[in-house]
């Protein structure tokens, strides 16, 4: 069935083959029911009205199915516009509800009436000072004003340094700095004014050290102390240790860090000189300075450390 056609009447069986383009032994007008005075259903036809123009009908029903094609693309192109043009209207509205959701209804950059400003935090201007310096307390008398006793300064019974543990034997403490002195350091020490002496000797392995911390009015008089120094510290014997460096070759330092000079003098407790070969005595005499120094030096961290922690500082 051809679209817009007409509807084609189905041909008559025929007896025998008959090939393509030649006329049927009964003409279509010769049929039943279109004789006999019937109009002929194919008005032009050639023949006498006995065959129908098939080319003209042929033509015919291709113009119909050409605007048939036509008229369905255009309508096809039209619906595609109007649908997309809907496809479009809805991503805008839900682009646009979305985005009210997201700020809660209210436009970005305002503040909700019912809201409050969140305050900017601040910051002072002003630095915090910087934590106390522990040698400005034991430089400055007015600032290193915490008890000064031989105990404080050489506490306990026994010390180790670099895992070599040394006995402590006496202890002492004087005004008196030229009393507990040997061969001249007395002089110094008066010359410079000195304030107070404080001593203790340990023992390891048959050395004796005997350590002396000078106390001064001011760090350059403990530095010049120190430069001047000549002969030593007196040997401090007692609890448990004999006399020693007396009449004999000892190892004697000296040093200084702030208002304290620390002075040390090292021997063996049998007598015996002390020579450069003997690394023992040199060792002894390095860790028991350091160890003078470390106390010195704590002693102005407690006090610094106290200061900083203080109500209103």
């Amino acid at each position: 069935m051809s679209f817009g056609g007409p509807q084609w009447p189905h041909e008559p069986q025929q007896q025998g083959q008959q090939g393509y383009g030649q006329q049927p032994q009964q003409g279509y007008g010769q049929q039943p029911g279109y004789g006999g005075g019937q109009p002929d259903p194919f008005p032009g036809a050639q023949g006498g009205g006995a065959t129908p123009d098939w080319s003209a009908l042929a033509d015919a029903s291709a113009s119909r199915n050409r605007r048939k094609r036509w008229l369905m693309i255009g309508g096809g192109a039209l619906a595609a516009l109007v649908v997309g043009a809907i496809v479009a209207t809805a991503v805008v509205a839900t682009g646009k509800k979305n985005d009210e959701a997201k700020g809660g209804g209210v436009p970005v950059g305002t503040v909700s009436p019912t809201d409050s400003p969140t305050p900017e935090p601040t910051f002072s201007s002003v630095a915090p000072p910087p934590p106390p310096n522990p040698k400005d307390y034991i430089t400055d008398p007015r600032k290193d004003r915490a008890p000064l006793t031989a105990e404080g300064l050489f506490p306990g019974t026994k010390l180790t340094m670099n895992k070599r543990p040394y006995k402590k034997g006496a202890t002492s403490a004087t005004t008196n700095c030229a009393a507990v002195t040997q061969n001249g350091l007395g002089a110094v020490l008066k010359r410079n004014g000195c304030q107070r002496v404080l001593r203790a000797t340990y023992v390891q392995d048959g050395v004796a050290i005997t350590v002396g911390i000078a106390v001064f009015p001011s760090e350059a008089a403990a530095v010049k102390a120190k430069n001047q120094a000549t002969g030593g510290i007196a040997p401090l014997a007692g609890a448990g240790v004999k006399e020693f460096c007396r009449a004999t070759v000892c190892l004697r330092r000296a040093n200084s860090i702030g208002r304290y000079a620390y002075f040390t003098q090292a021997g063996f407790t049998d007598g015996k000189k002390v020579t450069k070969a003997h690394r023992p005595v040199f060792q002894a005499s390095d860790d028991l300075g350091t160890f003078a120094f470390n106390q010195i030096y704590a002693r102005g961290k407690a006090q610094a450390s106290a200061a900083a922690n203080a109500p209103g500082e």
